[in-house]
C-alpha cells in the first residue's frame, strides 16, 4: 500500500498548491490561492495537502470552525481536489488518510459543498462512492440550472417573443469593465429591493478578482442609448461558463435588455460544453423559486443538483479492506 502524509497548507506552499490546481482533474480557478485569499481575514484557513512521498496528489480547500471543517465557506463549492490519473484504490487510501488526520485533531465532521458535476474536467465521481462507504449525510441539495450545449440552443417562445420585441430597440451588448456602474446602479439596488441582501462580493473585491483573473472573470453589459440597463458577471472555465451575477434595471421587462444579454452570452459561448445559470433554490434547498427557475428554463436550461454532504471523520475505518 502506498504511504501518504497530510499537512496543513502554509504560505510557502503557494506555488506548489497553484501548480497542482492547474492540472487536477476536478479543479477550477476558485481553488487558486489568489481567489481563496481575497477574504482570508474572515476565515480560519485550514486547507490540507496530501503527499505521496514528496509528490502532491490531493488538496482540500477548507476552513475550520470549532471542531468542524468546511470546504472553504468563502467559495461557491469545494471538494477533495485530486490528481488527474488517480486509481480508485489510491483515492480510497487518500481520503482515509485525510479523515484519520482530522479525527486525530478531534475534528469530528467534514462538511463539503460539492461542485455540480458539470465542473469536472473529466469523470470524477469517486467521492460519491466514498460518501456511501462513510455513511455521509446529504443535508442540503440545490437545484442548479444548466444549458447543455450538446443540444441545440433554442429559447422558448416567450423568450423568442421578448427577443423579437428587443430587436426594435437599439440594445448594445459588449464586454467591458464597468463594474462600478453594474454594482452601484443595477445589481446592489435590485438585490436590496427584491431580496434584502447584498452581493457576496463587494465592488472592490470583484474588481480585485477580475484583475487577478482577467481570462476567467468577464463582465458583459447591455446599453440602451448609452445607458446601462443590464449586466452579467461570468466565470469562464475550460468546459463551461457560469453566470455568477446577472441583473437588469427595474424596467427590464419592457426593454428586454437582460433577455438580449443572456442570448448574446449563450451564442458567444456555444463552444463550451455547459452554460451554468446557477441555483434556483431557496431556504437551504427546501423550496424552488419558480419564477427564477422558469426564467432559466426559458433559455433551455435543465436541472442538475448541487449537494452538501456531512462526513463523520471517525468513519475513516469504513474505507479499510474495501479493495479485495
Amino acid at each position: 500500500m502506498k504511504n501518504y502524509s497530510v499537512q496543513k497548507y502554509q504560505e510557502s506552499d503557494y506555488a506548489n498548491w497553484n501548480a497542482f490546481i492547474g492540472q487536477a482533474k476536478n479543479s477550477t480557478f476558485l481553488f487558486h490561492r489568489d481567489f481563496m485569499e481575497y477574504h482570508k481575514d474572515r476565515f480560519e484557513d485550514f486547507s490540507l495537502m496530501v503527499f505521496e512521498g514528496k509528490e502532491l496528489v490531493a488538496v482540500l480547500p477548507a476552513n475550520k470552525v470549532g471542531n468542524e471543517l468546511y470546504s472553504h465557506q468563502g467559495l461557491s463549492y469545494g471538494t477533495i481536489v485530486i490528481q488527474n490519473n488517480i486509481r480508485i484504490k489510491n483515492y480510497l487510501n487518500i481520503v482515509r488518510e485525510l479523515m484519520f488526520y482530522l479525527s486525530q485533531l478531534n475534528i469530528e465532521f467534514l462538511y463539503l459543498k460539492l461542485p455540480p458535476k458539470i465542473y469536472n474536467r473529466v469523470l470524477s465521481d469517486e467521492l460519491d462512492y466514498v460518501s456511501f462507504l462513510m455513511q455521509a449525510v446529504v443535508y442540503r441539495s440545490d437545484i442548479y440550472m444548466v444549458v447543455d450545449n450538446s443540444e441545440s440552443y433554442i429559447p422558448n417562445r416567450n423568450r423568442k417573443r421578448a427577443l423579437k420585441m428587443a430587436s426594435q430597440i437599439e440594445i448594445e451588448v459588449r464586454e467591458d469593465h464597468n463594474y462600478v456602474g453594474f454594482w452601484e446602479e443595477v445589481l446592489v439596488p435590485n438585490l436590496k429591493t427584491r431580496f434584502g441582501v447584498l452581493p457576496v462580493h463587494s465592488l472592490e473585491e470583484i474588481k480585485q478578482l477580475a484583475k487577478c483573473f482577467p481570462d476567467q472573470i468577464k463582465l458583459f453589459s447591455a446599453y440602451i442609448n448609452g445607458v446601462l440597463n443590464a449586466g452579467a458577471v461570468l466565470f469562464v472555465m475550460d468546459n463551461l461558463v457560469h453566470f455568477q451575477y446577472s441583473s437588469g434595471i427595474e424596467d427590464r421587462n419592457s426593454t428586454a435588455a437582460l433577455d438580449v444579454l443572456f442570448d448574446f452570452v449563450m451564442r458567444k459561448y456555444l463552444d463550451k460544453k455547459y452554460i451554468s445559470l446557477g441555483s434556483s433554490s431557496d431556504k437551504n434547498g427546501l423550496v424552488i423559486n419558480e419564477g427564477l427557475a422558469y426564467w432559466k428554463e426559458s433559455f433551455g436550461a435543465k436541472a442538475s443538483v448541487q449537494n452538501y454532504i456531512k462526513l463523520k471523520t471517525e468513519n475513516y475505518s469504513n474505507l479499510e479492506n474495501v479493495v479485495l
